[in-house]
């Protein structure tokens, strides 16, 4: 087996590759009104079609938009196209705005949150039915928290170069993404700890909900030492999901485990059944209604089709690329996220591909991962915190330190490829928050609220309306604009063609949608 060492060197003589990774960004933000309040209005006309534009849609609430961009192979371009789509939008949004903070503003009574709306075609009857099931199961107020998710893959060739195991380029591929998430559920602990930015909660979102947080004020609840409360399970019980265990040390194992729980009954959702007073509640009554119900760090993705099954298509044709999905919202900048979080980012996912990835003992479970990851959310900034590193305690000050230094060669390496230090300049900023807390977003967040006297409601929607005005002072060019509302006008369009375009009622459609999840044959070794 070819060492990490050997595979860095072989990947420095091959640098070019690197050009190749690509990488995508989806940013989530609830609507607000001008007092920081959810909006229940619909989704604005002027945005288009939820279903069908591909760079502005919404997820859980029929309030928290979604801005999405394209794969990109810079920074720069990345950033600008987000950036782009987060001006237009705070144009469009007149008398709202976009909140940005991962921790949701001030919401309604639970009935009064809205639904995300897709209209009334099959394929938007599937979303939003599904999402009705997600408020049964797990409550309206827990999705609505927002955050950012981080796409990205590799070139084919990197696999080959490294020597990654596989009888075909889609195997390799699909063992290396594995690998990769391998080592990022060992290591994302340190995410938690550089980016979490929600150690505070307001209260409106804690009505109800049993817990243990620190009053900072008289609408904000906090954790002394949380670098993000989003990440940690405050709030969050589901029995259901708490006993889902999926493997991540091959796939045929993944799917499997992720098809029984897409196929297995649940006796809570069973009591509650697929249909209320003749309508739709859930798509099923199983442990998951679908695969993207499964809530998790990271995850193995791969396009689909209209009516395929993620599953499927992954038994199918493989794993395509990874969505890291547990970065909090950075609130000190109007578009959620910054270069140099970017870049650390694609040197940390580049160092976890590259590095060795022993297969995980005990089923395919890693209980100290998801233990240090849990204990970081609540308490990272802990002085003389110790997590558990191969079955040793271990200061989170030493591991971190370790780490970037191992991680700095690959930000060297895409320094190399694409010109400058800014990829170095990403990693080696992050060593002063290992060595000083304070630093770190999450207390200068508390020490913000605290400055300022202010909750963290009020602290947010003044950060909020700032961005948005940043945002708005900058207007598109003509082009750009008439970019934007072509999109917009053609996903109209095409929402209203999908309706025309169905020729069964929505329970068949139901039944077919289900009726195209294969079992997973495994693989001859």
């Amino acid at each position: 087996m070819i060492s990490s060492n050997q595979r860095l060197v072989l990947l420095g003589q091959n640098r070019p590759a690197l050009k190749d990774i690509l990488r995508g960004i989806e940013k989530e933000g609830l609507r607000v009104d001008g007092q920081g309040k959810l909006a229940t209005t619909p989704h604005p006309r002027s945005l288009g079609s939820a279903l069908t534009n591909e760079r502005i849609t919404t997820d859980y609430s029929e309030a928290l938009l979604e801005l999405i961009t394209g794969t990109h192979n810079s920074i720069e371009g990345l950033l600008a196209e987000l950036e782009t789509t987060h001006r237009f939008v705070a144009q469009e949004l007149q008398d709202e705005l976009i909140w940005n903070q991962s921790m949701p503003a001030t919401l309604p009574v639970e009935r009064d949150i809205p639904i995300a709306w897709y209209g009334t075609s099959n394929t938007g009857m599937l979303k939003h039915v599904y999402r009705r099931g997600l408020a049964e199961r797990y409550g309206k107020a827990m999705q609505c928290i927002a955050g950012v998710h981080y796409n990205f893959s590799l070139p084919d060739s990197i696999w080959e170069i490294i020597g990654t195991p596989g009888a075909s380029p889609e195997d390799r591929r699909s063992q290396g993404y594995l690998a990769l998430i391998r080592n990022f559920t060992r290591y994302s602990w340190l995410l938690m700890y550089l980016f979490g930015a929600s150690p505070a909660v307001s209260g409106s979102f804690m009505q109800g909900i049993d817990h243990s947080l620190h009053k900072l004020d008289a609408d904000t609840f906090y954790l002394p030492h949380a670098t993000s409360l989003r990440m940690s399970d405050i709030g969050y019980q589901n029995k259901a999901q708490s006993d889902l265990q999926l493997c991540y040390n091959d796939l045929d194992t993944f799917l499997e485990r992720l098809y029984t729980a897409v196929t297995t009954p649940w006796p809570d959702y069973v009591k509650i059944g697929t249909h209320r007073d003749g309508e739709w509640i859930q798509l099923n009554t199983n442990i998951l209604q679908i695969e993207n119900e499964f809530y998790s760090n990271i995850r193995p993705k791969r396009a689909t089709s209209r009516c395929e099954r993620p599953a499927t298509a992954m038994a199918e044709r493989g794993v395509q690329y990874i969505e890291v999905r547990c970065l909090d919202i950075d609130p000190t900048t109007p578009i959620g996220i910054s270069a140099p979080t970017s870049r650390f980012m694609d040197a940390f996912l580049l160092f976890c591909a590259i590095e060795e990835s022993p297969l995980f003992p005990n089923n395919g479970y890693c209980r100290d991962s998801h233990d240090n990851f849990s204990l970081v959310s609540k308490e990272g900034r802990k002085p003389g915190l110790e997590l558990i590193k191969q079955d040793k305690p271990i200061s989170l000050a030493d591991w971190g330190e370790e780490l970037l230094e191992r991680i700095g060669p690959y930000a060297r390496l895409l320094d190399e490829t694409h010109g400058g230090v800014h990829y170095d300049e990403a990693v080696t900023a992050q060593k002063d928050k290992i060595r000083d807390s304070q630093l770190t977003p999450s207390a200068q967040l508390l020490n913000q609220l605290r400055e300022h006297g202010a909750s963290l409601h009020d602290y947010s929607l003044e950060q909020s309306r700032q961005h948005r005005d940043a945002l708005r002072a900058q207007p598109l060019d003509a082009s750009t604009l008439q970019e934007y509302e072509a999109i917009v006008s053609d996903s109209v369009v095409e929402q209203q063609r999908l309706k025309n375009s169905d020729t069964e009622d929505f329970s068949s459609y139901v039944a077919r949608f289900h009726a195209a999840l294969r079992r997973p044959v495994k693989q001859q070794s």
